[in-house]
């Protein structure tokens, strides 16, 4: 197995990088159930090798300011580096949530004036930032449809109705939540099948999850008669806004019917993606459900901005108030972009995922033959004799600089590739991903093994994946050199 060296590795005595000075006084006024009895163990290594040491790793890490990164229902966009700017700004940057209200005035406007645009945008009447991702909101928004049958008496709504195409979070926030999970067919468009749900609909309802576009990124045209369905059973409608990119400027969930609503504006709105985080996934809802938001939610009291606890609030879902510069970077996107703009991303993405589902539809089968949304699902080659699989395919795309889309989901597509364009890439970079995706189906056809061996230029060749998940390897120690 190949592994590059760690930074204890490349260590050498008596070379120095940083001197860490210690004032020997002031530490002799330490107690010394506090001194270290022993020196710590760090390693000895020039600022040079730890300058190469770490942009080497940092080399080695793909990502969208990398290069093209299609990953399907994830929105894996470019988002402008001024947004990073204004959430480093010394008074966001310094502000401390512990500190009174009254010292901390700038940060509460800007999350009021940011819940303000998260409800233009999505329709709703008031937001919690509080949740540090998605999944967070998730958990958030079922507690709400909880709390809210609670109150009411209703204990009997204990089910959850969720489709067979819906991202795996939903099914697993519903269970964490306390809830049993009704699952409603799809069609074959991964749409709600409406006949299968009024099968499913009864007292013990408490709501539907679903995202819209769906996971194959087609519309749900019966939106509205799954809503009237859904709340004349008295169940609540939840949104899954990973897929929300799709409909900025262009559609609200609330106006749809929902009556709660997760974002992941570290998707949607600006900040980093990936690597664990940071995320955060603020949680609207309509009127007749503020008073079950988490405390505290900010509010404009005169001229000033404060807490506010809610009245029937699901409680604390997290120390302070989320990912506060998370938030800043969402605020400092939207309006840069302006309303004006911000109507035309929804569009852009639409027109770039048609534009890469008519470019490959004779090399790649697609699964849902019409127009779709932000993304396009193909279902494998078009020509199955080749004996190349989508995994195939999404490993040699390693090779030619592409971070392979989305594979194997949703599962109702057997050979699934879901790619996810967004607006932010160019003509240029489309063409280019079009060009590999057809070389690399001539491959197919000519050599198939090359897909079979593949990747072939990258640090670490393919991996035994299943192994890999059972038996992972977690510490430095364990690796073995072949």
């Amino acid at each position: 197995m190949r592994y590059d060296k760690i930074i204890f590795e490349i260590s050498n005595e008596n070379q120095i990088g940083h001197d860490l000075y210690t004032d020997t006084n002031n530490l002799s006024k330490l107690p010394k159930n506090l001194r270290r009895s022993s020196r710590v163990e760090l390693p000895e290594v020039s600022e040079p090798m730890v300058v190469r040491h770490y942009t080497n790793l940092s080399n080695k890490n793909f990502g969208v300011d990398t290069g093209f990164y299609p990953l399907g229902s994830c929105t894996m966009k470019y988002n402008p580096k001024i947004n990073e700017e204004m959430a480093s700004l010394a008074p966001f940057a310094t502000s401390h949530p512990l500190a009174p209200e009254s010292a901390n005035q700038g940060s509460l406007e800007l999350m009021y004036e940011t819940d303000l645009l998260l409800r233009e945008i999505t329709g709703t009447d008031y937001f919690s930032l509080a949740p540090f991702a998605g999944a967070h909101g998730e958990l958030l928004g079922l507690w709400i449809i909880k709390e809210y049958h609670r109150s009411r008496k209703d204990f009997k709504r204990t089910k959850i109705i969720i489709p067979d195409s819906a991202h795996g979070t939903n099914p697993a926030s519903a269970a964490v939540a306390g809830f049993d999970i009704l699952e409603v067919k799809s069609n074959e468009d991964g749409t709600v099948n409406v006949e299968d749900l009024k099968t499913l609909l009864s007292p013990e309802i408490a709501g539907i999850m679903l995202t819209n576009p769906n996971t194959l990124g087609i519309f749900e045209k019966d939106i509205l008669t799954i809503s009237k369905l859904i709340h004349d059973c008295g169940g609540l409608l939840y949104y899954d806004g990973a897929n929300l990119n799709a409909l900025l400027g262009q559609g609200k969930p609330a106006h749809m019917g929902f009556d709660i609503v997760h974002l992941n504006v570290h998707k949607t709105l600006s900040a980093p993606h990936g690597g664990g985080g940071p995320g955060a996934g603020p949680v609207g809802v309509v009127k007749e459900l503020v008073d079950y938001l988490p405390s505290p939610i900010v509010r404009k009291n005169k001229n000033k901005y404060e807490f506010y606890n809610p009245k029937k609030s699901v409680g604390r879902i997290g120390r302070f108030y989320g990912n506060f510069q998370v938030i800043a970077k969402t605020n400092a996107y939207v309006k840069t972009l302006g309303k004006e703009n911000l109507s035309k991303v929804g569009g852009l993405a639409v027109l770039n995922a048609n534009y890469i589902r008519k470019s490959l539809e004779n090399e790649y089968k697609v699964a849902i033959d019409s127009v779709c949304m932000h993304e396009v699902v193909f279902d494998g080659l078009v020509d199955k004799s080749t004996g190349i699989k989508t995994l195939d395919v999404a490993k040699r795309l390693l090779d030619y600089g592409v971070h392979p889309p989305t594979i194997y989901f949703p599962l109702i597509v057997s050979e699934a590739m879901m790619v996810e364009p967004t607006e932010t890439e160019s003509k240029e970079t489309l063409d280019n991903f079009i060009n590999v995706m057809k070389q690399i189906s001539a491959e197919a056809k000519e050599n198939p093994q090359i897909l079979k061996e593949a990747p072939h230029d990258t640090l670490v060749r393919r991996l035994d994946e299943v192994l890999a998940a059972r038996n992972p390897i977690l510490k430095f120690d364990d690796i073995k050199e072949d």
